[in-house]
């Protein structure tokens, strides 16, 4: 068993959960992720890690409320527990001095984009960071990446706050010499962030993490297209060549169990398991 020693609401249906897990945190490095299961009769879910401690143990993830497993999650209490934490897993992200690193990060993906950037920073790089939402109120890690990076700039899809979607992103690779770009969001996001950078022959890294069940490479749920070969996520990422990757599969295969994800919830919140 694994006790929450931290649980917050960021925003609403977003939440943040520090995990006693020693061994993982000992272990974990900017990129990877872990696989909880809340109980015996949970899922797996793969959730990509936004910090560790390893003077306190602990490691943190940061995850929305979007579906059965998820919505569960959020009703636990700092104290409880959950059965099962899998990790590290996956390879962790190529830190190293580059220059410039731009650091565009989309939703609950910010937290650990902000993991990488603080990692970044570290080694030498100047890092700019682009923090984006659907809109003003669903913004996480504001303090944190403006923390991290050494300058920040806000986008939201309606413009409630900041620039209003990415296309600001064209100034920046034309005014300034970037020489990496780190991207983690929603498929969409890095889909538009590594269309806005290849103009330019800018190396752009995204951070995949597709349908997954075991994550060591056995059940080939993650199956990924990268440069016309067939890559699985969990064990030849979660980073790839965003320029690489076939995005609309990508998009494609997300959306093959939706309804199965959809029939799952209602059973859940008519306290059922199955028909």
């Amino acid at each position: 068993m694994y006790k929450i020693v931290t649980k917050r609401e960021l925003v609403p249906h977003i939440n943040l959960f520090e995990f006693s897990a020693k061994e993982i945190a000992a272990k974990i490095k900017p990129g990877q992720f872990v696989i909880l299961r809340i109980d015996e009769h949970g899922e797996r879910i793969p959730l990509t890690v936004a910090d560790a401690d390893v003077e306190k143990g602990t490691i943190t993830v940061v995850c929305h409320e979007v579906g059965k497993t998820t919505k569960q999650l959020g009703k636990l209490k700092e104290g409880g527990h959950i059965l099962d934490l899998l990790g590290p897993l996956g390879n962790p992200a190529e830190i190293e001095k580059f220059g410039t690193v731009l650091c565009i990060g989309g939703g609950v993906m910010v937290a650990p984009l902000c993991f990488q950037a603080k990692a970044f920073r570290e080694v030498g790089n100047k890092v700019i960071g682009v923090l984006g939402a659907r809109t003003k109120s669903q913004l996480i890690f504001e303090k944190e990446m403006r923390e991290a990076c050494g300058e920040l700039y806000v986008a939201t899809d309606d413009g409630t706050k900041g620039h209003k979607g990415l296309d600001f992103i064209k100034n920046l690779l034309k005014e300034r010499k970037i020489d990496r770009v780190v991207a983690m969001g929603p498929i969409v996001t890095m889909k538009t962030v590594s269309e806005l950078t290849r103009p330019y022959d800018t190396p752009t890294i995204v951070n995949v993490i597709p349908i997954m069940v075991d994550g060591m490479g056995m059940c080939g749920a993650c199956r990924v297209t990268v440069g016309g070969k067939t890559m699985f996520a969990c064990v030849d990422g979660p980073d790839f060549d965003g320029h690489q990757v076939d995005f609309e599969e990508l998009m494609t295969r997300l959306k093959m169990y939706s309804p199965e994800e959809k029939l799952a919830f209602i059973f859940y919140e008519k306290g059922r398991r199955s028909l």
